[in-house]
């Protein structure tokens, strides 16, 4: 706004100085021709005091347009030297201010010209054609002046439109990159962090027991590198599915579901966790993509979460519901006895929350009673 205000000010000095300079010209020039038409003395001094009051009068219709024109106008009834400057204030006026304020100076000027017309009657023409060309010509300039106020009026609310347009699309692109980040931020903790959490069970049975057979430690190192190598292949899934076009309908790695939460609870029991599974669906039932995919990660969170808070407590999860209703996951594991408090929810909560909202189902997790509970219900659409 700063920058507009400066810009403007420039431009209204040099129409002050340009239509100055016009007006004195006209003037100066409206005033030899009377003096060479032989007018009376008492009427030539009177058109050169006018004339010069009228150009010092143009700035003041320039920057205050009403009250400038209005002070022409008045001088209009006292020569015709200043028909150009009181014309000129009419036309600015008419495309600097409202139509009401506009057709205020407009009839001052027929009113001033009709008062000159009347006492100093021009040569060739009768008073009432005299009249008429006078409303004629101020009639005209208030439609250009109003026309050309209203087209500038009109690019300025699209210029502006523009800008907004503009702006709306930059915060857009912002708030596209930001899902985007914590998109991969939420897949990125739901690989990782349970693969991870794994490896740790392995590293810290390494590292306790130094003293077991080789062969033990061999199959631990062991799954320690499958561990790696599998959590690298989850994490190239995932960012290649992240930088998916969404556009692409070509086939890409597939996501895991509902049916992937066995080889989860399988691979969990593996690490050493006891882990009771109860699947109460029955007859197997399509399960919508995003359903069992939040279902899938729910369940991971909650072995997760058991692994780093309740290491050695058993876990028990149940999975029920019907096509066409709801999915239910209930996951529940006493706490440790020797955990320093309560687990709050961290981070992997609260992004499998916005996860569950966003699958349209709803998330709810207490630590009560020594027990720690995970309860989710996804819709589940036939």
């Amino acid at each position: 706004m700063g920058t507009a205000t400066c810009d403007r000010r420039p431009a209204a000095t040099r129409t002050v100085i340009i239509w100055s300079t016009l007006a004195v010209g006209v003037l100066i020039a409206s005033a030899v021709y009377s003096a060479v038409r032989w007018e009376p003395s008492a009427l030539l001094g009177l058109d050169i005091a006018v004339a010069v009051l009228a150009c010092a009068l143009v700035p003041v219709a320039i920057l205050r347009p009403v009250t400038g024109g209005l002070l022409l106008s008045a001088l209009a009834a006292l020569s015709h030297v200043v028909t150009p400057a009181a014309t000129f204030a009419a036309l600015n006026t008419a495309r600097q201010r409202p139509l009401r304020q506009a057709a205020l100076v407009s009839a001052a000027g027929i009113a001033g010209h009709a008062v000159l017309g009347w006492w100093r009657p021009p040569g060739g023409l009768s008073y009432q054609w005299w009249l008429l060309l006078v409303v004629v010509a101020y009639a005209a300039l208030l439609g250009w002046g109003t026309w050309a106020r209203a087209r500038e009026a009109l690019l300025t609310s699209l210029r502006e439109r523009a800008e907004r347009a503009e702006a709306e699309q930059h915060r857009r692109v912002a708030e596209a990159r930001l899902a985007e980040r914590t998109r991969m931020a939420r897949e990125m903790h739901d690989v990782l962090a349970h693969r991870l959490s794994l490896l740790a069970v392995y590293a810290g049975a390494l590292e306790y027991r130094p003293d077991a057979p080789p062969q033990k430690l061999t199959e631990a190192a062991g799954v320690i590198r499958a561990g790696v190598h599998q959590a690298l292949d989850e994490l190239r899934e995932v960012i290649t599915v992240l930088r998916q076009d969404p556009d692409d309908e070509s086939d890409g790695p597939p996501a895991p579901g509902l049916d992937d939460v066995p080889r989860l609870v399988g691979e969990t029991r593996d690490a050493g966790l006891s882990v009771g599974f109860d699947d109460r669906i029955g007859l197997p039932a399509p399960v919508p993509a995003v359903t069992g995919r939040t279902a899938y990660r729910i369940v991971q969170e909650a072995l997760t979460n058991a692994r780093k808070h309740a290491a050695g407590r058993p876990v028990r999860i149940v999975v029920d519901g019907n096509a066409g209703g709801t999915l239910r996951v209930d996951v529940r594991n006493p706490l440790a006895v020797a955990a320093p408090g309560l687990p709050g929810a961290g981070l992997g909560l609260l992004g499998l929350a916005e996860r569950v909202t966003l699958a349209g189902g709803e998330l709810r997790h207490s630590a009560e009673g020594g027990e720690f509970h995970l309860y989710a219900e996804l819709p589940w659409r036939s």
